[in-house]
């Protein structure tokens, strides 16, 4: 067995009165850590982690918000087995970091 780490992208999404005016989706990205024998298995159990992921409640002011698996984006081995102080689980290249910026709330300090 090997070790895989799956990015998946989970959207929320309110069903709040027409009157309200609505509030953007909040997209949630999880790193999730998967062991299988092969990549092609990796990715089922991701898709499979991902649509476990799916719920629904009514939130404090009685809007229904629904979370909804949209995307696998990638599935990777982890280059290093041995887990602990210091292991790199997932590396991402981008090339704009102002985009990052504007998508990522926790760097303008936005309350979730």
């Amino acid at each position: 067995m090997r070790t895989y780490v799956a990015v998946l992208v989970c959207v929320a999404e309110a069903a709040a009165p027409a009157t309200s005016g609505g509030q953007a989706p909040l997209y949630r990205e999880s790193f999730v850590l998967l062991t299988a024998r092969t990549e092609d298995e990796a990715r089922s159990k991701a898709r499979a982690h991902g649509e476990g992921l799916e719920t629904s409640y009514r939130n404090e002011r009685g809007e229904l918000i629904t979370w909804t698996f949209r995307q696998l984006v990638d599935v990777a081995e982890l280059p290093d087995e041995r887990l602990g102080d210091g292991t790199e689980l997932y590396t991402r290249h981008f090339r704009d970091f102002a985009a990052y910026t504007a998508f990522e709330p926790l760097l303008s300090g936005e309350d979730l």
